[in-house]
């Protein structure tokens, strides 16, 4: 990992800042990414002790895709390679808020933002793939560029929040057990701002499942590049997330014990970006270091097609941005 570069969003806490750390100690130069200067520079120290012979801290809000393109903008303006991008970056709201640009917050900068930003970093990541100057690309073991989308089993609750057959799915999930066959409905494109009925987690799981429908069309457009694209499930891990809510937060107390701490959180998308048992594989989902089967509705090429031209349209991207 000696000599490559990651760029870690949302990495000012929790399973952000623990994957920061964990390349570091691998040997990798991390750059991370954070809404808070003070907290996301303390972090940098952290990552720099931890052993990356260069970490630098950049702050931004994926509330604005305005500040995702400055963002990109400044990633690009250091004219290096990008070896691995990790979206990490994410949110969860009970109560329902907008971004800077009018969408529904949740969708935004759990999946808008990272979209844009791959996208605008495209070029970086295919240097990254060609780059030959780094020890991993010397020794064969990762001599690519890999980016990992950090989303949730919840997933597989997307458009079925509040129902009987969506509490089952996700208790057959935190239980380890097979997920029941049930319905699983596709990605729901209706109402995507959400202002005729909000829910908190309903957001979320529309949003973690258009990170996995992302993360599979863009590999497949990826293909043969040197650049492949895989999602990652943490784990039901403690950390920030829940923090506006009173309830869940008191409930994420009461088994903490029981989840897995930030530092185990990140294994797995430690794992997927650094691993060489990994090299080469693209459009996969893992969780606990392993491949797993995502839901049915991830793996629709219909929905990941029509999501992807609907968040072309939604981030403005402009023709000479449209890398894939």
């Amino acid at each position: 990992m000696k000599g490559r570069l990651f760029l870690v969003t949302g990495a000012s806490a929790g399973i952000g800042a623990e994957t920061a750390k964990g390349l570091a100690a691998r040997g990798a130069d991390v750059w991370i990414v954070g809404r808070n200067p003070e907290r996301t520079e303390r972090v940098r120290a952290l990552v720099e002790q931890a052993g990356a012979k260069e970490a630098r801290a950049f702050r931004a809000d994926f509330s604005s895709l305005a500040d995702v393109r400055r963002l990109a903008a400044e990633v690009r303006a250091t004219g290096r390679p990008l070896h691995g991008l990790v979206n990490n970056a994410g949110l969860w709201h009970q109560e329902r808020h907008e971004s800077a640009e009018g969408f529904e917050d949740t969708f935004a900068v759990n999946h808008l933002a990272p979209f844009l930003l791959t996208h605008l970093l495209l070029p970086s990541l295919r240097d990254g793939a060609r780059d030959r100057s780094s020890e991993g690309s010397r020794d064969g073991s990762t001599g690519e560029a890999r980016i990992v989308h950090v989303s949730s089993r919840l997933h597989e609750q997307a458009g079925n929040v509040g129902t009987l057959a969506g509490r089952l799915v996700h208790l057959a999930g935190v239980l380890n057990l097979p997920r029941p066959p049930l319905g699983q409905p596709g990605f729901d494109f209706d109402d995507l701002a959400m202002r005729r009925e909000y829910h908190g987690l309903a957001a979320y799981a529309r949003s973690k499942l258009a990170q996995l429908l992302f993360s599979n069309e863009l590999s497949r457009r990826l293909e043969g590049t040197g650049v492949t694209s895989n999602a990652v499930h943490p784990g039901s891990v403690a950390t920030e997330v829940t923090r506006e809510s009173p309830l869940l937060a008191f409930g994420q107390k009461l088994v903490t014990g029981i989840l897995k701490t930030p530092e185990e959180g990140a294994a797995t998308t430690l794992f997927v970006a650094s691993d060489p048992s990994v090299r080469g594989k693209s459009g996969r989902y893992f969780a606990d270091s392993a491949e797993k089967e995502p839901a049915k509705s991830a793996t629709s090429v219909e929905d990941a097609r029509r999501l992807w031209a609907l968040s072309e349209r939604m981030v403005e991207l402009r023709p000479e941005e449209r890398g894939v």
